[in-house]
Protein backbone atom coordinates (compact mmCIF):
# COMPACT_ATOMS: atom_id res chain seq x y z
CA UNK A 1 0.00 0.00 0.00
CA UNK A 2 1.59 3.34 -1.06
CA UNK A 3 1.48 6.28 1.35
CA UNK A 4 -1.46 8.19 0.34
CA UNK A 5 -3.19 4.87 0.50
CA UNK A 6 -2.52 4.33 4.01
CA UNK A 7 -3.32 7.55 5.48
CA UNK A 8 -6.47 7.41 3.10
CA UNK A 9 -7.31 4.37 5.44
CA UNK A 10 -5.98 5.60 8.60
CA UNK A 11 -8.47 8.54 7.85
CA UNK A 12 -11.34 6.26 7.78
CA UNK A 13 -10.87 4.21 10.89
CA UNK A 14 -10.91 7.84 12.83
CA UNK A 15 -13.88 8.57 10.64
CA UNK A 16 -15.92 6.04 12.20
CA UNK A 17 -14.02 6.72 15.77
CA UNK A 18 -15.67 10.33 15.28
CA UNK A 19 -19.14 9.01 14.34
CA UNK A 20 -18.87 6.93 17.88
CA UNK A 21 -17.91 10.52 19.63
CA UNK A 22 -19.23 13.92 19.45
CA UNK A 23 -22.13 14.03 17.24
CA UNK A 24 -22.14 18.01 17.53
CA UNK A 25 -18.60 18.42 15.95
CA UNK A 26 -19.27 15.69 13.49
CA UNK A 27 -22.19 17.87 11.87
CA UNK A 28 -19.57 20.69 12.01
CA UNK A 29 -16.92 19.02 10.91
CA UNK A 30 -19.07 18.21 7.59
CA UNK A 31 -18.79 22.14 6.65
CA UNK A 32 -14.93 22.06 6.97
CA UNK A 33 -12.60 22.38 3.80
CA UNK A 34 -11.09 18.97 3.08
CA UNK A 35 -7.60 20.64 3.91
CA UNK A 36 -8.86 20.61 7.37
CA UNK A 37 -11.48 18.69 7.80
CA UNK A 38 -8.75 15.51 7.52
CA UNK A 39 -6.61 17.04 9.58
CA UNK A 40 -9.37 18.09 12.56
CA UNK A 41 -10.35 14.33 11.98
CA UNK A 42 -7.14 12.67 12.51
CA UNK A 43 -6.72 15.15 15.83
CA UNK A 44 -10.28 14.50 17.37
CA UNK A 45 -9.57 10.41 16.78
CA UNK A 46 -5.74 10.71 18.81
CA UNK A 47 -7.86 12.62 21.50
CA UNK A 48 -10.90 10.39 21.65
CA UNK A 49 -8.84 7.26 22.00
CA UNK A 50 -6.22 9.16 24.77
CA UNK A 51 -9.00 10.34 26.41
CA UNK A 52 -10.63 6.65 26.68
CA UNK A 53 -7.08 5.20 27.65
CA UNK A 54 -7.18 7.40 30.50
CA UNK A 55 -10.85 6.70 31.78
CA UNK A 56 -10.24 2.98 31.00
CA UNK A 57 -6.61 1.80 31.47
CA UNK A 58 -5.37 -0.04 34.56
CA UNK A 59 -3.36 3.00 36.74
CA UNK A 60 -3.21 6.70 35.96
CA UNK A 61 0.40 6.63 35.91
CA UNK A 62 0.77 3.81 33.36
CA UNK A 63 -1.78 5.44 30.88
CA UNK A 64 -0.05 8.54 30.82
CA UNK A 65 3.42 7.57 30.10
CA UNK A 66 2.18 5.12 27.26
CA UNK A 67 0.13 8.74 26.24
CA UNK A 68 3.88 10.51 26.41
CA UNK A 69 5.83 7.96 24.97
CA UNK A 70 3.19 7.58 21.70
CA UNK A 71 3.89 11.15 21.76
CA UNK A 72 7.36 11.63 21.47
CA UNK A 73 7.13 8.61 18.92
CA UNK A 74 4.58 11.00 16.75
CA UNK A 75 6.93 14.26 16.99
CA UNK A 76 9.99 11.87 16.48
CA UNK A 77 8.25 10.93 13.18
CA UNK A 78 7.84 7.34 13.92
CA UNK A 79 4.66 6.74 15.19
CA UNK A 80 3.60 3.86 16.50
CA UNK A 81 1.17 1.02 14.35
CA UNK A 82 -2.03 2.63 15.19
CA UNK A 83 -4.18 4.18 12.60
CA UNK A 84 -4.54 7.13 15.14
CA UNK A 85 -1.07 7.66 15.63
CA UNK A 86 -0.26 7.86 12.18
CA UNK A 87 -2.69 9.88 10.98
CA UNK A 88 -1.63 12.57 13.77
CA UNK A 89 2.04 12.17 12.77
CA UNK A 90 1.06 13.48 9.13
CA UNK A 91 -1.09 16.30 10.92
CA UNK A 92 2.09 17.41 13.13
CA UNK A 93 4.71 16.69 10.14
CA UNK A 94 2.48 19.08 7.89
CA UNK A 95 1.45 22.03 10.27
CA UNK A 96 4.32 21.59 12.79
CA UNK A 97 1.49 21.63 15.65
CA UNK A 98 2.62 22.61 18.87
CA UNK A 99 3.67 19.70 20.95
CA UNK A 100 2.53 21.84 24.29
CA UNK A 101 -1.34 21.58 23.28
CA UNK A 102 -1.23 18.24 23.28
CA UNK A 103 0.23 17.88 26.81
CA UNK A 104 -1.82 20.01 27.98
CA UNK A 105 -5.04 18.04 27.28
CA UNK A 106 -3.24 14.82 28.81
CA UNK A 107 -3.27 17.17 31.46
CA UNK A 108 -6.68 17.44 32.18
CA UNK A 109 -7.31 13.73 31.29
CA UNK A 110 -5.35 13.23 34.18
CA UNK A 111 -7.06 15.90 36.01
CA UNK A 112 -9.90 13.92 35.27
CA UNK A 113 -8.43 10.58 36.53
CA UNK A 114 -7.91 12.43 39.57
CA UNK A 115 -10.94 13.20 40.63
CA UNK A 116 -10.28 16.64 41.01
CA UNK A 117 -12.29 19.24 42.66
CA UNK A 118 -12.94 22.74 41.33
CA UNK A 119 -13.50 25.31 43.99
CA UNK A 120 -14.23 28.48 42.32
CA UNK A 121 -14.95 29.31 38.47
CA UNK A 122 -11.16 30.06 37.98
CA UNK A 123 -10.56 26.80 38.52
CA UNK A 124 -13.17 25.18 36.53
CA UNK A 125 -12.11 27.33 33.77
CA UNK A 126 -8.31 26.14 34.30
CA UNK A 127 -9.61 22.37 33.51
CA UNK A 128 -11.80 23.48 30.53
CA UNK A 129 -9.18 25.07 29.32
CA UNK A 130 -6.92 21.84 28.76
CA UNK A 131 -9.50 19.78 27.66
CA UNK A 132 -11.01 21.86 25.31
CA UNK A 133 -9.18 25.59 25.08
CA UNK A 134 -6.52 23.60 24.03
CA UNK A 135 -8.85 21.91 21.59
CA UNK A 136 -9.47 25.17 20.12
CA UNK A 137 -6.03 26.43 19.56
CA UNK A 138 -5.09 23.40 17.53
CA UNK A 139 -7.78 23.71 15.41
CA UNK A 140 -7.44 27.32 15.06
CA UNK A 141 -3.49 26.70 14.18
CA UNK A 142 -4.79 23.74 11.66
CA UNK A 143 -6.56 26.54 9.92
CA UNK A 144 -3.41 28.34 9.46
CA UNK A 145 -4.26 31.07 11.95
CA UNK A 146 -1.63 32.40 14.02
CA UNK A 147 -2.80 35.90 15.44
CA UNK A 148 -2.63 35.61 19.11
CA UNK A 149 -5.85 37.31 19.28
CA UNK A 150 -7.83 34.69 16.99
CA UNK A 151 -6.07 31.84 19.15
CA UNK A 152 -7.32 33.46 22.49
CA UNK A 153 -10.84 33.60 20.96
CA UNK A 154 -10.67 30.13 19.80
CA UNK A 155 -9.63 29.12 23.13
CA UNK A 156 -12.66 30.94 24.57
CA UNK A 157 -14.61 29.28 22.81
CA UNK A 158 -13.44 25.49 23.54
CA UNK A 159 -13.81 27.06 27.24
CA UNK A 160 -17.48 27.51 26.69
CA UNK A 161 -18.39 24.29 25.06
CA UNK A 162 -16.82 22.42 28.14
CA UNK A 163 -18.70 24.58 30.46
CA UNK A 164 -22.18 23.45 28.37
CA UNK A 165 -20.74 19.95 28.82
CA UNK A 166 -20.61 20.09 32.69
CA UNK A 167 -23.62 22.12 32.91
CA UNK A 168 -25.90 19.57 30.74
CA UNK A 169 -24.06 16.79 32.06
CA UNK A 170 -24.35 17.22 36.26
CA UNK A 171 -26.60 14.23 36.77
CA UNK A 172 -24.12 11.96 34.77
CA UNK A 173 -21.25 12.97 36.05
CA UNK A 174 -22.98 12.96 38.98
CA UNK A 175 -23.68 9.29 39.19
CA UNK A 176 -20.04 8.22 38.76
CA UNK A 177 -18.72 10.40 41.69
CA UNK A 178 -17.80 13.26 39.72
CA UNK A 179 -18.41 17.13 40.35
CA UNK A 180 -17.55 20.27 38.20
CA UNK A 181 -19.45 23.13 39.34
CA UNK A 182 -17.95 25.30 41.30
CA UNK A 183 -18.15 24.34 44.97
CA UNK A 184 -18.45 28.08 46.22
CA UNK A 185 -21.18 28.90 44.32
CA UNK A 186 -22.53 25.45 45.65
CA UNK A 187 -21.80 26.20 49.09
CA UNK A 188 -22.84 30.12 48.69
CA UNK A 189 -26.87 28.13 47.55
CA UNK A 190 -26.60 26.07 50.98
CA UNK A 191 -25.21 22.86 49.02
CA UNK A 192 -22.82 20.85 50.41
CA UNK A 193 -20.68 19.41 47.09
CA UNK A 194 -19.58 15.71 49.39
CA UNK A 195 -23.36 15.43 50.78
CA UNK A 196 -25.21 16.19 47.52
CA UNK A 197 -22.79 13.96 45.64
CA UNK A 198 -24.11 11.05 48.23
CA UNK A 199 -27.42 11.69 46.96
CA UNK A 200 -27.73 13.68 43.90
CA UNK A 201 -30.88 15.69 43.44
CA UNK A 202 -31.85 18.87 41.41
CA UNK A 203 -33.28 21.62 43.51
CA UNK A 204 -34.25 25.52 42.70
CA UNK A 205 -30.62 26.25 44.46
CA UNK A 206 -28.93 23.97 41.91
CA UNK A 207 -30.95 25.18 39.16
CA UNK A 208 -29.83 29.00 40.03
CA UNK A 209 -25.78 27.04 39.92
CA UNK A 210 -26.25 25.54 36.39
CA UNK A 211 -27.86 28.73 35.09
CA UNK A 212 -25.04 30.76 36.37
CA UNK A 213 -22.62 28.36 34.97
CA UNK A 214 -24.83 28.59 31.37
CA UNK A 215 -24.45 32.66 31.71
CA UNK A 216 -20.78 31.95 31.76
CA UNK A 217 -20.63 30.01 29.09
CA UNK A 218 -22.87 32.57 27.20
CA UNK A 219 -20.47 35.26 27.79
CA UNK A 220 -17.90 33.39 26.12
CA UNK A 221 -19.90 32.28 23.42
CA UNK A 222 -20.29 36.09 22.38
CA UNK A 223 -17.18 37.01 22.99
CA UNK A 224 -15.49 33.89 21.12
CA UNK A 225 -17.56 34.94 18.06
CA UNK A 226 -15.42 37.88 17.74
CA UNK A 227 -12.65 35.84 16.77
CA UNK A 228 -14.53 33.67 13.70
CA UNK A 229 -13.65 36.81 10.99
CA UNK A 230 -10.13 36.43 11.61
CA UNK A 231 -10.30 32.54 10.43
CA UNK A 232 -10.13 31.41 6.41
CA UNK A 233 -13.34 32.37 4.52
CA UNK A 234 -14.02 28.54 4.08
CA UNK A 235 -13.59 27.47 7.86
CA UNK A 236 -16.08 30.39 8.88
CA UNK A 237 -19.02 28.37 8.71
CA UNK A 238 -17.97 25.37 10.46
CA UNK A 239 -16.61 27.02 13.79
CA UNK A 240 -20.00 29.09 13.53
CA UNK A 241 -22.25 26.03 13.43
CA UNK A 242 -20.05 24.32 16.67
CA UNK A 243 -20.59 27.37 18.22
CA UNK A 244 -24.49 27.79 17.95
CA UNK A 245 -25.00 23.99 18.29
CA UNK A 246 -23.58 23.91 21.61
CA UNK A 247 -25.16 27.23 23.01
CA UNK A 248 -28.24 25.69 21.99
CA UNK A 249 -27.65 22.33 23.74
CA UNK A 250 -27.27 25.43 26.89
CA UNK A 251 -30.70 27.06 25.95
CA UNK A 252 -32.59 23.44 25.47
CA UNK A 253 -31.71 22.53 29.06
CA UNK A 254 -33.45 25.57 29.61
CA UNK A 255 -36.30 24.76 27.96
CA UNK A 256 -35.84 21.16 29.46
CA UNK A 257 -36.53 23.07 32.97
CA UNK A 258 -33.40 23.23 34.14
CA UNK A 259 -33.11 20.09 35.47
CA UNK A 260 -29.40 18.17 34.45
CA UNK A 261 -29.89 15.51 37.34
CA UNK A 262 -33.36 14.12 35.73
CA UNK A 263 -32.30 13.85 31.72
CA UNK A 264 -29.63 15.05 29.71
CA UNK A 265 -30.49 17.66 27.22
CA UNK A 266 -30.19 17.09 23.21
CA UNK A 267 -30.90 19.32 20.83
CA UNK A 268 -33.16 17.40 18.06
CA UNK A 269 -31.70 16.43 14.93
CA UNK A 270 -34.00 19.06 13.07
CA UNK A 271 -32.71 21.70 15.09
CA UNK A 272 -29.28 20.89 14.50
CA UNK A 273 -30.08 21.00 10.71
CA UNK A 274 -31.48 24.51 10.73
CA UNK A 275 -28.94 25.65 13.03
CA UNK A 276 -26.17 24.03 10.80
CA UNK A 277 -27.93 26.38 7.51
CA UNK A 278 -27.67 29.28 9.89
CA UNK A 279 -24.30 29.26 10.30
CA UNK A 280 -24.01 29.11 6.82
CA UNK A 281 -25.18 32.68 6.43
CA UNK A 282 -24.51 34.04 9.81
CA UNK A 283 -20.52 33.44 9.04
CA UNK A 284 -20.89 35.45 5.88
CA UNK A 285 -21.40 38.71 8.18
CA UNK A 286 -19.22 38.07 10.83
CA UNK A 287 -16.98 41.23 11.87
CA UNK A 288 -13.78 41.58 14.49
CA UNK A 289 -13.28 44.17 16.84
CA UNK A 290 -10.85 46.80 16.33
CA UNK A 291 -10.21 47.02 20.05
CA UNK A 292 -9.82 42.82 21.11
CA UNK A 293 -11.72 41.96 24.61
CA UNK A 294 -9.57 41.12 27.54
CA UNK A 295 -8.71 37.32 27.70
CA UNK A 296 -9.58 34.57 29.94
CA UNK A 297 -6.71 34.01 32.10
CA UNK A 298 -6.89 30.51 31.72
CA UNK A 299 -6.10 30.05 28.71
CA UNK A 300 -3.32 32.84 28.30
CA UNK A 301 -0.68 29.82 28.90
CA UNK A 302 -1.89 28.51 25.65
CA UNK A 303 -1.62 31.30 23.28
CA UNK A 304 1.91 32.59 24.57
CA UNK A 305 2.89 28.76 23.32
CA UNK A 306 1.35 29.27 19.97
CA UNK A 307 3.01 32.36 19.77
CA UNK A 308 6.78 30.65 20.29
CA UNK A 309 5.83 28.23 18.18
CA UNK A 310 4.94 30.63 15.57
CA UNK A 311 7.89 32.45 15.96
CA UNK A 312 10.50 29.37 16.19
CA UNK A 313 8.23 28.33 12.35
CA UNK A 314 8.51 32.34 11.57
CA UNK A 315 12.39 31.93 11.68
CA UNK A 316 12.75 28.77 10.13
CA UNK A 317 10.88 29.96 7.31
CA UNK A 318 11.71 32.93 4.35
CA UNK A 319 10.27 35.70 5.35
CA UNK A 320 8.32 36.02 2.05
CA UNK A 321 6.24 32.76 2.48
CA UNK A 322 4.95 33.93 5.39
CA UNK A 323 1.08 34.19 5.59
CA UNK A 324 1.02 38.16 5.38
CA UNK A 325 2.80 38.28 2.12
CA UNK A 326 0.74 38.99 -0.93
CA UNK A 327 0.37 36.38 -3.70
CA UNK A 328 2.64 38.82 -5.83
CA UNK A 329 5.40 38.71 -3.40
CA UNK A 330 5.31 35.08 -3.20
CA UNK A 331 5.66 34.36 -6.79
CA UNK A 332 8.56 36.87 -7.62
CA UNK A 333 10.25 35.18 -4.73
CA UNK A 334 9.64 31.59 -6.65
CA UNK A 335 10.60 33.05 -10.18
CA UNK A 336 13.75 34.39 -8.51
CA UNK A 337 14.48 31.06 -6.82
CA UNK A 338 13.97 28.86 -10.02
CA UNK A 339 16.67 31.87 -11.94
CA UNK A 340 18.92 30.95 -9.01
CA UNK A 341 18.65 27.60 -9.80
CA UNK A 342 19.09 27.65 -13.70
CA UNK A 343 22.07 30.05 -12.91
CA UNK A 344 23.38 27.28 -10.46
CA UNK A 345 22.93 24.70 -12.95
CA UNK A 346 24.74 26.16 -15.83
CA UNK A 347 27.62 27.18 -13.68
CA UNK A 348 27.89 23.57 -12.75
CA UNK A 349 27.61 21.91 -16.70
CA UNK A 350 29.90 25.01 -17.49
CA UNK A 351 32.81 23.42 -14.82
CA UNK A 352 33.13 20.45 -17.28
CA UNK A 353 33.29 21.92 -20.22
CA UNK A 354 37.11 22.46 -22.12
CA UNK A 355 39.07 25.59 -21.10
CA UNK A 356 38.26 28.38 -23.75
CA UNK A 357 34.90 27.96 -23.91
CA UNK A 358 32.08 30.33 -22.92
CA UNK A 359 28.34 30.65 -22.37
CA UNK A 360 28.21 32.26 -25.71
CA UNK A 361 30.73 29.20 -27.84
CA UNK A 362 27.32 27.22 -26.12
CA UNK A 363 25.25 28.83 -28.41
CA UNK A 364 26.80 28.70 -31.81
Amino acid sequence: MNPSSAHAADLHACVNLMRGGSKTFFAASRLLPPRVRDASIALYAFCRVADDLVDEGDGLTDSLAVLTARLDDIYAGRPQPLVEDRALAAVVQMHQLPRPLLDALLEGFAWDAQDRRYESLEDVQAYAARVAGSVGAMMCWLMGVRSPEALARACELGVAMQLTNIARDVGADARIARVYLPAQWLRQEGIDPAAWLERPQCSPALQRVVERLLQEADRLYAQASLGIAALPRDCRPAIMAARLIYAEIGHQLRRDGLDPVARRAVVPASRKAWLLARACLASRWTQALTVPPTGLAATAYLVAHCAQAAAQDAARTPAVLRPHRSFGQRAVWMIELFERQERHRRQRGMAGLPRGWDQASMHR
